[in-house]
């Protein structure tokens, strides 16, 4: 739950908001996104020290893409992806099983404390995140791969979509897809951050103060699809895997 304020160059915030500003020109209005369907991707393991999670011989991160060109937007206005950003330039957008949206990634260490999240580690380290454990205790943002999503405001309000803690998520950047849940709320007028796992297993630099990813990232979460308990990654990626194929029309 971290209001990000880190600042960014000049440099950064362009290559910010020429990535998130890449929708296409029908992400401005509702009504011409992509045919009903819901979507995911490859593989979410355990991951080793390296980031890397085995594939799964599943729905590719090309095929997943391609269900998300279009935007028809369930947003009633646009997201900046830092605090620092100049504009609002990220919609939320629709289709009957799931939404989107487009953006950077920040990285979110909010919750349990560990050697990776911590107060040294991250300047606006949280001690609490918006969803718990089946424990009733904050989230493990370095072990547990999750999307944090704006907290309920005018412009979208993510239960309204379907949505709440433990929804299945898939995250895509370059030819990779690993999947998540939902699992911190963030500001109300900033998009794009995830957690230090969700980062590792992608290949993005998941150091909280100076990682994460400036563009390209794809988040697409699905609707009425919550798993339990929240902190298990097996049932997410399995129930991640399924929806993949019924939103690429597989099944």
């Amino acid at each position: 739950m971290r209001t990000r304020m880190l600042p960014l160059t000049s440099a950064a915030c362009a290559a910010a908001l020429l990535g998130a500003a890449a929708l296409p020109a029908s992400a401005d209005g509702p009504g011409s996104g992509p045919a009903s369907r819901s979507g995911t991707g490859n593989g979410n393991g355990t991951g080793g020290a390296s980031g890397q999670e085995p594939e799964a011989a599943g729905v590719t991160a090309a095929e997943l893409l391609a269900e998300v060109r279009a935007c028809s937007r369930v947003s009633r206005g646009r997201y900046r992806t830092d605090s620092g950003s100049a504009k609002a330039t990220v919609p939320v957008c629709g289709t009957e099983d799931a939404v989107f949206w487009k953006a950077d990634m920040d990285i979110d260490c909010d919750g349990r404390r560990t050697k990776a999240c911590n107060r040294k580690t991250d300047p606006y380290f949280l001690p609490e995140t918006a969803f718990q454990s089946s424990r009733g205790e904050p989230l493990d943002s370095a072990a547990l791969p999750h999307v944090v999503v704006p907290g309920p405001s005018k412009v979208w309000d993510y239960r309204k979509s379907g949505l709440t803690g433990g929804s299945v998520v898939a995250v895509v950047y370059r030819d990779r897809v690993r999947y998540g849940v939902i699992g911190d709320t963030g500001p109300t007028n900033i998009i794009g951050e995830a957690s230090y796992a969700m980062a590792k297993t992608l290949g993005i630099d998941p150091d909280p103060a100076t990682g994460g990813a400036e563009s390209g990232v794809t988040y697409i979460a699905f609707k009425d699809s919550r798993v339990s308990p929240i902190e298990s990654r097996a049932k997410a990626r399995s129930r991640g895997q399924q929806l993949a194929r019924e939103f690429v029309g597989r099944s």
